[in-house]
């Protein structure tokens, strides 16, 4: 290993929890992905859109309001959105405000896709993260979780 002045490597009990926690999120986001293919044939980024979409009021986003969501970049976003509109899970609607701009919609067939999905999603969230840890864990996972974010944001 190169050694580099100042700095300041991991613990050994710090580089065994970061590992864990990346191979933890690896495996659970591969198995949430296989399971929304096998059930509803959305991957999971459709199911984060629809997610993003049906969370707001009016069912409707401004791009740059799902890339902020998301945190997409913008060709990311423009492509999967065009595909979702392809497939009829979402829609465009000009915006009167802004002539260039449009609204990212959620289409019906997009609502029943979702509708369908999200039992088995929350099913297999519960079964793989949430049935292994008591309540203060749960606790400690949002304390930590709001604090990293905390920091990023």
């Amino acid at each position: 290993m190169v050694e580099h002045m100042g700095t300041d490597w991991l613990t050994d009990d710090e580089q065994r929890a970061w590992r864990a926690y990346l191979r933890m999120q690896g495996r659970i986001t591969a198995a949430l992905h296989r399971q929304l293919q096998q059930d509803s044939g959305l991957s999971l980024p459709d199911y984060d859109v629809l997610v993003a979409l049906t969370d707001a009021s009016t069912g409707r986003l401004r791009p740059f309001e799902l890339q902020r969501a998301l945190m997409w970049e913008q060709s990311r976003l423009s492509h999967h959105l065009n595909r979702m509109e392809r497939r009829g899970l979402i829609g465009r609607e000009p915006c009167d405000d802004d002539g260039r701009g449009a609204f990212v919609v959620l289409t019906e067939a997009g609502r029943a896709a979702i509708t369908d999905a999200a039992p088995g999603h929350v099913e297999t969230v519960r079964r793989l993260f949430f049935d292994r840890l008591d309540p203060r864990q749960v606790k400690a996972v949002d304390e930590i979780a709001r604090a990293v974010l905390a920091e990023l944001d």
